[in-house]
């Protein structure tokens, strides 16, 4: 079968790999989209210490079971479609024992710490598929991505009277749109593309800011009655960002990271005591956050605009060099095999 693989910083090729068999528990899955995500770009640019290379990069996937192994329930029958919660857990460090098992300590995700979904075929363990013949084929591959996002707002608290700042409007930063929305927030979304943020008031924002904007501290002060934001999700992953997320808070608000800085963050800590924030981290997804995604977008008739560009898998090794190029007005990628 072919399969995309990262051979080495700034090189993609398609290669002939076996196919793999499922072992028992587990479920052969005919992959029909993949999403490419940041961290499969920072991969192929060589950005990404979380991989070694050769690596098969993608965990943003739909397709349908093929084969089932042993002791796989009867409902996961070939034909029916699936999406793919591309994360594992050991079920024995402190985050697994408190039930948060998205931020598991060992956690290996497809196409980072082991190999990932952009195959013609993968093999996983039937609990990480979840199975949907409603949503469109290419929709299933969002489910992810998007997860992410409202995984984010789910850790902000965020509900009714809320004013959320979300800084970032990529697939994630949208996702935390959407999300931040769903739970009741009044939404600010903040991005420099300003095809992006129209895109973001149509999946939830209220308002929008050119993150370029001379006065967009005052903006942000003038649409929270001056005091700042209940919640501020940052989706970026730049030192400024993360500062910025401090000051656009509003006393007593929550702070959630959802983008991680490549660079050492320098802080005016005092802020953090003055406003007594709540910070937080966010890593992955919940199944809860795949469920209220899967809602949202059942609910919806427009998610292919979220898609900017689909590839055929014959012509996969020249995704990632175009996204690579045209990242300012590229949301998400998506490789149809």
């Amino acid at each position: 079968m072919k399969a995309l693989l990262i051979s080495a910083e700034g090189k993609s090729v398609l290669q002939d790999i076996p196919i793999p068999k499922p072992n028992a528990g587990e479920v052969l899955v005919r992959v029909r989209h993949v999403g490419l995500c940041g961290s499969d770009l920072n991969t192929f640019k060589g950005l990404n210490p979380l991989v070694q290379l050769p690596r098969v990069p993608g965990h943003e996937i739909g397709g349908e079971i093929a084969e089932v192994g042993a002791e796989v329930p009867a409902t996961y029958a070939p034909g029916k479609r699936v999406i793919v919660m591309p994360y594992t857990n050991c079920n024995h460090c402190s985050s697994c024992l408190k039930g948060r098992v998205n931020a598991c300590k060992y956690n290996r995700t497809m196409g980072v710490q082991q190999e990932g979904g952009l195959a013609e075929f993968i093999a996983l363990p039937y609990e990480k598929l979840i199975l949907n013949d409603t949503l469109a084929p290419q929709h299933l591959a969002l489910v992810e991505p998007l997860s992410v996002g409202f995984h984010a707002a789910a850790r902000g608290r965020v509900g009714p009277c809320d004013k959320v700042v979300v800084i970032g409007c990529g697939m994630i930063g949208m996702g935390a749109v959407a999300g931040a929305a769903h739970y009741g927030g009044e939404v600010i979304a903040i991005d420099p593309s300003a095809e992006k943020t129209a895109l973001a008031r149509d999946f939830g924002a209220a308002h929008t800011v050119n993150a370029t904007a001379a006065d967009l501290t005052e903006q942000i002060l003038a649409l929270t009655d001056g005091h700042g934001a209940d919640v501020v999700i940052e989706a970026v992953g730049l030192p400024l960002t993360f500062t910025q997320a401090i000051d656009l808070a509003c006393y007593a608000g929550r702070v959630v990271y959802v983008g991680y800085a490549k660079q050492p963050v320098s802080y005016q800590t005092q802020f953090f005591n003055l406003k007594e924030l709540d910070i937080h981290g966010s890593r992955n997804a919940t199944m809860a956050d795949f469920a209220a995604v899967i809602d949202f977008l059942e609910r919806r008739d427009d998610a292919d605009r979220l898609i900017s560009r689909v590839f055929p898998l014959a012509q996969a090794d020249q995704a990632l060099p175009y996204w690579d190029a045209e990242r300012a007005r590229t949301l998400k990628v998506l490789i149809e095999c």
